[in-house]
């Protein structure tokens, strides 16, 4: 598979070359810029998968660089990186179209996860079978348009929103892995550790509802995330 491409503009010079060795280490293409200008002339000349965007840069800021780079690509994710915790800051950061924020100093396992999360979730995304929005699960049909699940022919239940995308993911994931922060970060645009229990709490109840059909499981893989299964 071809390595994902990452602009990462950083102007502590330091801080920069870790991240990006990091990064590289973690089978990733990092193209490292020290200040704004320099990111924004990078970006315009290759195409990037992500861009990690350092907020106080001499010359030009994280934020005008981020409206320059959706000026031209209004897809590619942006995450932030702030020594700042505000939060208006962190309310910019979205207005001008973050799609997540990190305050330094961090963890940087928990950017690459984010990373991977991010990417994967465009790359579903993008995918034209996100359009499909009914499932046959075992004797179970779901519409999530409507967000009715309807089992054999018996009246529907109505799901909520979240419910019926969590239900739709899994649907599209069947007999395969979906991982949790695929799920966390396209529903719950989010992935502490509170909407992950939030989540755990949603597969409880889609659990309860498919129990009707003894062939259908939400199995739970250990650390990786959910896989609906539907047994013969």
């Amino acid at each position: 598979m071809e390595a994902k491409k990452i602009l990462l503009v950083e102007d502590d010079p330091n801080f920069g070359s870790v991240l990006r060795d990091y990064l590289s280490l973690n089978d990733f293409e990092v193209t490292l810029a020290k200040n704004g200008m320099e990111g924004f002339e990078k970006f315009k000349k290759d195409t990037y998968d992500l861009c990690i965007l350092d907020v106080m840069m001499p010359y030009k800021d994280g934020y005008t660089l981020a409206r320059e780079i959706r000026e031209k690509n209004a897809e590619v994710p942006i995450i932030f990186l702030t020594a700042k915790t505000l939060k208006e800051d962190v309310l910019k950061g979205y207005k001008v179209g973050a799609d997540d924020y990190l305050n330094k100093p961090f963890d940087s396992e928990v950017l690459l996860m984010k990373i991977k999360a991010i990417i994967q979730r465009k790359a579903s995304e993008s995918k034209p079978d996100s359009t499909v929005f009914e499932f046959n699960i075992g004797k179970f049909h779901l519409n999530s348009k409507l967000r009715f699940l309807t089992y054999a022919n018996e009246e529907p239940i109505k799901l909520s929103p979240k419910e019926s995308e969590l239900l739709k993911m899994l649907a599209l994931h069947e007999n395969d892995l979906m991982p949790r922060e695929l799920a966390l970060t396209k529903i719950w645009r989010d992935d502490n550790y509170f909407t992950s229990r939030s989540m755990d709490v949603y597969i409880a109840k889609l659990r309860k509802y498919l129990k009707p059909d003894e062939r259908v499981e939400i199995l739970n893989i250990h650390g990786e995330g959910f896989r609906l299964v539907i047994n013969s």
